[in-house]
């Protein structure tokens, strides 16, 4: 009997997992940006050097995420142009004298799609929350750390824009 309580558990484990419409996000995204994607961003002379992290960012998220080829422009079937539009902090918790001990920093990117003729920008936005000594500044390094981990978030819903866009796609 215990054999069979087995086998029957592994039918309807089976059954769940082959039904469930489970898609993973690369497969997803394969309809819009193809086989081969080439990166550039536009360097922000507000913030040089967290442009060039979030260069690094994106290409891993090409690589990792969307499970494409990286490749130089001549020969990407897609090119992704990405510029940091702007980087906001803003208060978000106080102590009891009226300092500003967290802020949460929003991150707002502009990302064009090139496919052949075919041009789409999307618009993505990430934040990130920290915490300050109260009564102090905040620092280039907590500054670029938080502009990081915001870029991040913010690349992640581009991930997410262009899944969806993906899977409304294979629908149609």
């Amino acid at each position: 009997m215990g054999g069979l309580q087995r086998i029957g558990s592994v039918l309807i484990a089976a059954a769940l997992l082959s039904g469930c419409g489970y898609k993973p996000t690369s497969r997803a995204v394969k309809p819009v940006l193809q086989e081969s994607v080439s990166t550039k961003i536009v360097i922000s002379m507000q913030d040089p050097d967290n442009t060039v992290y979030i260069k690094d960012a994106l290409d891993e998220a090409v690589v990792n995420r969307f499970r494409t080829r990286l490749t130089d422009e001549a020969h990407a079937s897609t090119h992704l142009v990405i510029s940091l539009r702007k980087v906001v902090f803003n208060p978000v918790q106080y102590d009891t004298n009226g300092y500003i001990v967290a802020y949460r920093a929003i991150v707002t990117l502009d990302i064009d799609r090139e496919s052949g003729e075919q041009t789409r920008r999307y618009n993505a936005r990430g934040s990130y929350l920290f915490t300050i000594e109260p009564n102090a500044i905040i620092s280039d390094l907590v500054r670029f750390e938080a502009i990081k981990y915001g870029s991040e978030k913010a690349l992640d819903s581009f991930v997410a824009q262009v899944a969806g866009e993906g899977a409304s796609a294979e629908v149609r």
